[in-house]
């Protein structure tokens, strides 16, 4: 692209930014030629030839890499047989000197450079047999200083716009070459163009991965989390970028270790064929952990650094508020983990504040509305919401979306009668009905009943609410299900607070919050890139709860990660808690979203839970674990797997095969290990494979990566358990009985009010999103194994209707924990001279 800008500087970078501008080349007055004009272009839209970098690579002879200056390239067209020849550049500078001095001594030239004022220039003249002048001859150099015979060429920055200057260097013994210079210049930009132009659509093709790996040197005992990824140094994001496919305007860097990735990245490869995708799921949790999040990532450290097949693991944003709380961090463990860990498991990019910001906004907005109805008449309502600014009042576009739905077809606000504007301008919140809480990312137990209005200022407008955790908000749910920024906007307007005082649905839309929150949330859309201690990528993005939501990560990290792998290569992402829950969610709500099918089942298991979900002895948080967990005992392991079969049996519901992953620890026995793994594949498992990723790094699970290979080979008969089409209580009753065991299920008064409300309202066709506990399959958390012939008790019913699901509550279920009497935090600090945080685990 050709500019004449005033500030080209300015102009420069800014259509370094444009992704539709391929190709710069600069066309300036000669004095506006400096190195920091030429440097500012970026390398791969540099048709000119001239930065840095495209010096560099000429300079090195990287031949595929560099363009030759249009102007040097003119030159060297017309200079034949140069071997042995003197050269001479007069007023010729910087990067074109560079350039020329480069290519003749290539070709055999013996150069030299000097200006037209320099001491012994007459000697320097008669002795050369070329002379290539880049300004003009001044009248004190006469031509008789020449040799006959020279060879005279032009070389005037000003050739390529025409602008030529009259060099007058005689007929009689010089070959002037202006004219030829000027053309032959003006058809090798056109080539470097065009060259540019292939470079572009090559870059936008899918490529073969260039990575490289990072080297582990496991140490025995391990250390502490914190420890190896402190050890390890990390690759700079942009490289691991660049070594995955990725193109410089595709990525935002946040720091050296992490970078959003822009969902552009989806229509340039949208028609690549997708990688496998595998779903990491767990036996019924216990207290002793099972270490979903370290299978994963010593997977994808096994297929990449150890089997060179392309793989990406998708994870959750963890919380926060655990991270402070019980449950420290979530990047993995071990040899298996996402580095740096302190970084993962804090801020990272933001997301979560993003979310805290557009939640705290909508439920700002319910309550000013709520006051401002309950002070102000219709008029004066009317006045503020559609103000006269300059003179001239307008609705604005969601103001005129709300007159369309309540079947006011009007634009102009002068036009509308009395009851019109009533309708309008009053949403009559039912404050008995509000749904939607206000968030906070901390583990406060104070917070869980909470009253406000008590200011003075609120008129009276008094009552009761709460605060949920940030990751328990709808919007994180919404982040996690979407599909792109537009569907993302359509689900935030969605989005059901209340119900009005007719008993109709409020929605963010009603409020005119719409559009606001899609600003708070147009970055947090984005995927984060980060990567394993062996350099693997992994991205980092949303982390819904995995009871009152569905607790997994986002669809739309699933749909980069399977473009960039490749075929041939596999997604690895996890979802929360057992099979039971975030799998069948996995399935039935994000696979139902996303259009995505899973390719294999790789489920994790340990057998110290095992002998839990056996009968063995409860555990302590801090306490001695008791000898049933680390001496041999057959006979518990053995009555534990029936929770491993029960999962297994789960996953065959939706016809996937399954993968058991069984996490060694160096309290189990060979017997009871080898008992475990023929079980499971007893119980129809496709392999069950012992892992030690913890402790080796991707090594360790390298057995399990070639079993995940040879299961997703597998014919896939993916299915869903129950359609949409089914009334809600068929939908709960079908989760219940196939996947928990349950023998039936019982509604509450409360919850059958609830799903009649919600059919008559249009939500019934919604998928399921069961909010129970974890800890068990049933409703009752003390009872491991697989509990049977139980009644499963429906509170309450619920829903999300931006995020798209129905949420039954199966008895009491907390949206905001609490800190134990010693919380994590206790142990960390942060070292104020190195900067270095402490006591993350």
């Amino acid at each position: 692209m050709n500019f004449h800008p005033l500030k080209p500087l300015h102009e420069i970078l800014r259509l370094n930014e444009d992704p539709n501008v391929q190709g710069l080349a600069l066309d300036l007055p000669e004095s506006l030629y400096s190195s920091k004009i030429l440097n500012a272009v970026k390398p791969e839209k540099d048709v000119d030839g001239l930065s840095d970098v495209n010096l560099g690579r000429l300079v090195r002879g990287e031949d595929s890499d560099y363009l030759v200056s249009p102007t040097a390239g003119a030159v060297m067209e017309l200079l034949e047989d140069l071997d042995g020849k003197r050269v001479l550049l007069v007023g010729i500078n910087g990067a074109l000197g560079s350039s020329l001095q480069c290519l003749l001594q290539r070709r055999g030239a013996i150069t030299a450079s000097c200006h037209w004022k320099s001491p012994g220039l007459q000697s320097k003249l008669h002795h050369v047999d070329v002379v290539i002048a880049g300004s003009p001859k001044p009248e004190s150099v006469p031509v008789s200083w020449l040799k006959p015979g020279t060879t005279i060429i032009n070389c005037s920055s000003d050739l390529l716009s025409g602008r030529q200057k009259k060099h007058n260097y005689g007929q009689k013994n010089s070959n002037t070459t202006e004219n030829a210079v000027c053309s032959l210049a003006v058809a090798i930009r056109m080539q470097n163009m065009v060259k540019n132009t292939e470079r572009w659509i090559h870059s936008q093709q899918l490529r073969k991965w260039d990575l490289h790996c990072l080297k582990l040197q496991p140490l025995s005992p391990v250390p502490s989390d914190i420890e190896i990824s402190r050890a390890q140094s990390p690759k700079a994001v942009d490289v691991l970028a660049k070594e995955i496919g990725l193109l410089t305007d595709e990525i935002e860097i946040y720091g050296q270790t992490k970078a959003k990735v822009r969902l552009s990245l989806l229509e340039r490869l949208k028609d690549q064929p997708d990688g496998k995708y595998v779903l990491v799921a767990g036996i019924t949790p216990t207290p002793l952990g099972e270490g979903k999040s370290t299978v994963t990532i010593g997977l994808v450290q096994a297929l990449t650094a150890h089997l060179k097949i392309n793989s990406f693991a998708c994870l959750r944003q963890p919380s926060q508020g655990p991270t402070f709380g019980v449950k420290g961090g979530a990047a993995g463990g071990g040899y298996a983990q996402v580095i740096p860990m302190e970084e993962f498991n804090l801020h990272l990019t933001g997301d979560i504040h993003a979310i805290t910001a557009a939640n705290n906004l909508l439920a700002a907005a319910i309550d000013a509305r709520i006051l401002h109805e309950n002070t102000q008449s219709d008029k004066a309502l009317y006045n503020r919401l559609v103000p006269v600014v300059k003179g001239v009042r307008g609705f604005s576009s969601i103001q005129l979306a709300r007159l369309r739905r309540l079947g006011i077809n009007k634009t102009d606000p002068e036009t509308l009668t009395e009851e019109e504007i009533s309708r309008f301008v009053r949403l009559d919140i039912d404050p008995s009905t509000i749904t939607w809480q206000r968030v906070v990312d901390t583990n406060d137990r104070f917070l869980r009943k909470i009253t406000i209005g008590q200011a003075n200022t609120e008129k009276g407008f008094v009552r009761q609410a709460q605060f949920d955790i940030a990751v328990a908000s709808e919007i994180m749910a919404i982040l996690a299900l979407t599909t792109s920024l537009e569907d993302m906007k359509e689900r935030l307007g969605k989005i059901v607070v209340a119900n009005d005082k007719k008993g109709e649905p409020v929605t963010a839309e009603d409020l005119g919050v719409t559009g606001a929150l899609a600003v708070l949330m147009k970055d947090a859309i984005k995927p984060t890139l980060m990567q394993t201690l062996e350099g693997t990528p992994v991205f980092v993005h949303a982390g819904p709860f995995a009871n009152i939501a569905h607790g997994n990560s986002s669809i739309l990290a699933d749909k980069i990660a399977l473009k960039l792998v490749g075929e041939k290569g596999f997604v690895v992402t996890e979802a929360g808690f057992g099979a039971d829950i975030g799998m069948e969610k996995f399935f039935n709500i994000k696979c139902r979203a996303s259009g995505l099918v899973p390719s294999v089942v790789v489920l994790v298991a340990t057998v110290r839970a095992l002998k839990m979900h056996g009968g063995g002895p409860s555990v302590s948080a801090g306490a001695p674990l008791k000898k049933e967990y680390t001496e041999e005992n057959l006979q518990l392991v053995a009555d534990g797997c029936c929770n491993l079969q029960k999962q297994i049996q789960i996953a065959q519901l939706f016809g996937v095969p399954v993968v058991v992953a069984l996490n060694v620890f160096k309290t189990d026995s060979p017997a009871e290990v080898d008992l475990v793994c023929k079980i499971a594949k007893q119980s129809g498992a496709f392999d069950a494979v012992p892992c030690n990723h913890w402790s080796d790094g991707g090594r360790g699970a390298v057995k399990l990566a070639q079993a995940v290979e040879k299961a997703a080979n597998q014919k896939s008969s993916f299915k869903y358990l129950y359609s949409l089409e089914l009334p809600i209580a068929e939908k709960i009753k079908t989760i219940a009985q196939k996947v928990y065991g349950a023998q039936d299920i019982e509604l509450s008064p409360a919850a059958q009010s609830q799903i009649d409300r919600y059919t008559r309202q249009g939500f019934g066709k919604l998928p399921i999103c069961m909010a129970k506990t974890h800890l068990s399959l049933s409703h009752q958390p003390e009872k491991k194994g697989v509990p049977t012939g139980f009644i499963l008790p429906i509170s309450d019913v619920r829903a999300s209707i931006g995020a798209g699901f129905i949420y039954p509550l199966v008895g009491t279920m907390s949206t905001m924990p609490g800190l134990p009497t010693r919380p994590c935090f206790y142990d960390i600090d942060l070292d104020p001279v190195t900067e270095e945080v402490k006591g993350l685990f």
